[in-house]
């Protein structure tokens, strides 16, 4: 699992010792090391027993201390959404082969250290560790939208970053009051997930520590109302940018919701189911009405993932296994369907750039196999 994680940041690390001129050399590297990471995954796929609830793979090391560890491992809901890192960041690779022209050696270091914080979220076992990768993520992102993004690249990056910092400093403070509420009880540091499962906290203090993760995750969805970052962020950050940010980044949040908010707060979580399900009904009628009125076909994709992302949150919040399972799953789905459309539109933006719907008719006729595979 380790290895898994690592590897990819291992690979920015390689690359800051070749000479940038070397730009094949870079790429062809590049391609490798998203490969193997993804072999390498499947072995998790291939050794996961589906039949225990327990967390797999798991690995433990002392770090800081006082409850900060190094503790990995996953279970059903994690593994998938580590495969459907693993299998787009080649494909990801492959999309910048002639896109990315400028600084090809700083993308690829960031897209690689994109991955292992994205994967890193998946797998943390303990609170503290879970929040760097979160917040590590954070910083190739800011990077790869600001330095290869479109002409309003600096206005969504900042956009991007303030939400999700506002969000995740909330987060850290609920973080440190759980610790220092767990020490009280239990009179031991711990920061470890599945302790905090087992506490039984006062109503009144899961409310508003429902309320600092919740938002948190909400806005990483992007559940309505917290949604106005991802257009802009969509737009502007290059077709390899969007594939990640729809396929896996948005999924940070609901997998936050279903390992953190839900099971350590349910008291909560009751509270505001009513209102969760208005705001996640509203964000898929929403999503969808925004999609019908774009003119640019990024922004479409981009408002239809806010639709998508609450028909995922409201088969969450239904708190049933049908509900779950389907959620889960449409998680996988939308990763991929999403993914490749952000891939196409790549694709157009390469050929004509232009991505202005009225701008294209008869692509057919120019592009019989591309408008076969869309």
């Amino acid at each position: 699992l380790s290895i898994v994680t690592f590897l990819p940041a291992a690979g920015a690390l390689l690359f800051i010792f070749i000479n940038r001129d070397k730009e094949n050399l870079l790429r062809y590297l590049a391609l490798i090391i998203s490969i193997a990471t993804f072999i390498v995954s499947l072995f998790l796929y291939f050794n996961f027993n589906s039949q225990t609830p327990d967390p797999q793979f798991v690995e433990k090391a002392a770090w800081i201390g006082g409850g900060i560890n190094y503790h990995i491992g996953i279970d059903g809901i994690s593994l998938y959404l580590i495969l459907l890192t693993t299998f787009l960041m080649p494909i990801v690779i492959l999309s910048s082969w002639t896109y990315i022209q400028k600084r090809i050696k700083e993308y690829l270091i960031f897209m690689f250290l994109l991955q292992t914080g994205l994967i890193g979220v998946f797998v943390s076992m303990n609170l503290f560790l879970f929040y760097v990768f979160w917040e590590a993520m954070l910083i190739p992102m800011y990077f790869l939208i600001g330095i290869w993004g479109g002409k309003r690249k600096i206005y969504a990056t900042v956009k991007f970053v303030l939400f999700t910092m506002v969000g995740s400093l909330l987060m850290l403070v609920a973080i440190f009051y759980l610790y220092n509420l767990f020490y009280k009880a239990t009179g031991t540091y711990s920061l470890n997930i599945f302790d905090y499962y087992r506490m039984i906290l006062n109503p009144s203090v899961q409310v508003w520590l429902f309320l600092a993760f919740g938002l948190a995750f909400a806005i990483k969805v992007p559940m309505f109302p917290f949604h106005t970052w991802l257009p802009d962020a969509h737009v502007e950050a290059p077709t390899a940018g969007s594939v990640v940010l729809a396929a896996v980044l948005l999924k940070m949040g609901t997998y936050g919701f279903l390992r953190f908010a839900m099971p350590m707060f349910p008291d909560a979580l009751q509270k505001f189911l009513p209102l969760l399900g208005i705001l996640c009904v509203i964000g898929i009628i929403y999503g969808g009405l925004m999609a019908l009125i774009q003119k640019d076909v990024k922004s479409l994709v981009a408002y239809s993932s806010v639709s998508h992302m609450g028909l995922i949150m409201l088969a969450i919040f239904a708190l049933n296994m049908e509900g779950i399972q389907g959620g889960i799953y449409q998680m996988l789905n939308h990763g991929l369907s999403t993914g490749a459309l952000f891939l196409c539109v790549g694709i157009l933006y390469e050929r004509s750039h232009t991505r202005m719907i009225k701008d294209f008719g008869g692509v057919s006729k120019q592009m019989p196999v591309f408008s076969a595979f869309s």
